[in-house]
């Protein structure tokens, strides 16, 4: 009977509580759609969201990030309804944490430790996981000290103080050596990537790039014909997938990356930068936006400063509106309703590059799109092959 109880317990998925500050920088509004995100991180972690707390605050209160009211109300909920985790929509700094696993006696994770989660479920390659890995040590290297709270429980006296101050020296030590160790690995990785980068010739590059979760997989397998894993959770593609495309008789490579989110962890964007060499390579740049999201702007806006950020940003650019299929006009961010021909008129009239609305589910104006896709890899391999008989099959040259 204990055995069969073990098992039911160990695939019930843990049940979790959010939490987040309200502060003059951020709107209400906007902080319940980083709520709503988060409840997509852990539903994607395999978590159940039962509920939201949140706290107005001029800023994140320095020992217990929401105050120790809205903490006293959190472990009331926590205790009464048997909550197995609270995950804080910010990052907590060592302090905080310790001072809330005190408190709430529960397991605390915040949005960098969950997303880093995550990526290790999605993780497939070895270079990815080494990514991962990186990244995982270089959160916990400043939050070792909550591990060792054990030992503030000990009274003061000779030898009570030296032997967990020389462990927690000796974890770090682990940690750090363990890092370096991981940054050598992902120089080799990097050198062999380069080198396949470089045998594939001078063919045209394109990359898709965008929002987490806005069909970048869906429809690298309709132009490539592929079958890359797509599926609806947040950074379903952690690797870049590269896959020779041909249309009209022009082949080229296309790219599928790993999906930008808000508030990603900076230590992430660092370890995955030799991932998003294919962005930085890329002739063209597809960028796919989920144009049924209520917040696509603030996609857009997220995924342009992690492209600048990533130093990519002086690329020909095709914007590529997706789920056109799902598109509501109520419910924008300026409270107005907008249809969808009002919205590509706008959006044509206040940018000079291309755009295209499709629904790569319904496959709508997917012709279109390729059309577009053509003209501007065949741009590109006109100046770089001016008499390339593929293009002039009656060139004598």
């Amino acid at each position: 009977m204990g055995r069969q109880k073990y098992y039911d317990t160990a695939i019930k998925p843990e049940r979790a509580v959010l939490v987040g500050i309200i502060t003059p920088d951020e709107s209400e509004e906007k902080e319940r759609e980083y709520l709503e995100e988060l409840e997509f991180l852990v539903e994607t972690a395999g978590g159940i969201t039962e509920t939201t707390f949140t706290q107005k605050l001029l800023r994140a209160d320095r020992a217990t990030f929401v105050g120790t009211g809205k903490l006293e109300e959190i472990k009331a909920y926590v205790q009464s309804e048997e909550i197995d985790i609270v995950v804080f929509d910010d990052e907590l700094s060592p302090s905080q944490l310790r001072n809330i696993e005190r408190e709430l006696q529960v397991k605390i994770l915040d949005r960098s430790n969950l997303i880093l989660d995550i990526f290790a479920r999605r993780a497939q390659t070895a270079q990815a996981k080494t990514q991962v890995e990186l990244a995982q040590l270089q959160y916990l290297l400043p939050r070792l000290t909550r591990l060792w709270t054990h030992l503030e429980r000990q009274k003061g006296g000779i030898g009570m103080r030296g032997p967990g101050e020389s462990q927690i020296e000796t974890d770090r030590r682990i940690i750090q050596d363990k890092i370096a160790l991981l940054k050598e690995r992902l120089k080799i990785i990097d050198k062999q990537n380069a080198t396949q980068r470089k045998n594939r010739g001078q063919l045209v590059r394109t990359a898709l790039v965008g929002y987490t979760n806005v069909g970048k997989s869906t429809i690298m397998n309709m132009i490539s014909k592929s079958e890359v894993f797509a599926e609806n959770k947040l950074f379903a593609t952690l690797d870049t997938t590269v896959r020779k495309v041909v249309i009209e008789n022009l082949p080229f490579l296309l790219s599928d990356t790993v999906g930008f989110i808000r508030k990603l962890p900076h230590h992430l964007v660092e370890c995955f930068k030799s991932t998003l060499d294919e962005v930085r390579e890329a002739d063209i740049l597809i960028h796919v936006v989920d144009i049924s999201h209520p917040t696509f702007e603030d996609h857009i806006r997220t995924v342009n400063d992690t492209l600048k950020e990533l130093g990519a940003v002086d690329k020909q650019v095709i914007t590529v509106f997706n789920k056109i299929d799902a598109y509501k006009p109520e419910g924008r961010e300026d409270g107005g309703t907008v249809s969808l021909e009002e919205f590509k008129n706008t959006w044509m009239s206040k940018h000079n590059s291309p755009a295209v609305f499709i629904s790569a589910l319904e496959k709508e104006n997917v012709e279109e799109f390729r059309a577009l896709l053509y003209q501007k890899v065949k741009s590109i391999h006109q100046e770089r092959y001016p008499y390339d008989k593929l293009l002039y099959p009656d060139f004598e040259g």
